[in-house]
């Protein structure tokens, strides 16, 4: 690759650093909040050293998760450890910035026409999220009034883990990021899954979202 525009480049899709990308010149490039990284986020759910961007051959490329505290997911899977990218991939980081792998470099267009509403179960469940407002629909309906925080944190983490089961500790990390060293009760776990599951239960009666597995955590049911 002899031209600047001839590498990849990461973009951020939305947000308050939407639009802002960097080319991939290096081997490997690492993204953080930290000043000492090459991609910077300085945002507090963003890990000091979040992921890493490494070329592996010829057009080819991975991104690997450096043991973030608030997770990594690559096109609404959670991952860690390495996971190969191909062009138009996104990955997400801490459930709070959204990434676009733009394997051809930045020349074309890259921010117009992206979808906010993130699917899950390939697109067909009842509900549905936008990522961006923190809106909530359900069979096409919007949820109102719209969820706590807390209540839209545990949602949010059950859907991009697209049916996977989630443990009481990532729900922690996610829910209290900043009571990890004071350590968050069992009932207060307890209590904030079936609030949500009461007022999704609201707008939809029929379906029992929120899953419990036991010995294990929970998990997002969302039928079509």
């Amino acid at each position: 690759m002899s031209d600047t525009n001839e590498y990849p480049a990461v973009v951020v899709v939305d947000g308050e650093m939407a639009s802002h990308n960097w080319i991939l010149e290096k081997e490997e490039m690492v993204l953080g909040r930290d000043d000492t990284c090459d991609m910077v986020i300085p945002m507090r759910q963003v890990s000091r050293q979040h992921v890493v961007f490494r070329r592996i051959g010829e057009d080819q490329y991975e991104v690997e998760d450096l043991g973030s505290k608030n997770g990594s997911w690559l096109n609404g899977n959670r991952f860690e450890g390495i996971r190969e990218i191909h062009d138009g991939d996104e990955v997400h980081l801490a459930l709070k910035v959204r990434l676009r792998f733009v394997g051809s470099g930045i020349t074309a267009p890259v921010t117009g026409n992206i979808p906010d509403v993130i699917p899950s179960m390939g697109g067909k469940g009842r509900m549905k999220i936008d990522i961006e407002s923190r809106q909530v629909f359900i069979g096409g309906l919007e949820l109102d009034p719209p969820l706590s925080l807390p209540q839209y944190r545990l949602l949010e983490l059950l859907y991009m883990n697209d049916g996977g089961v989630v443990s009481r500790e990532d729900v922690v990390e996610t829910v209290w990021p900043d009571a990890m060293g004071e350590g968050v009760s069992e009932q207060a776990i307890d209590a904030l899954v079936r609030r949500l599951r009461d007022r999704l239960g609201e707008a939809d009666p029929e379906v029992q979202y929120v899953v419990t597995v036991r010995g294990h955590g929970f998990r997002l049911e969302n039928p079509s």
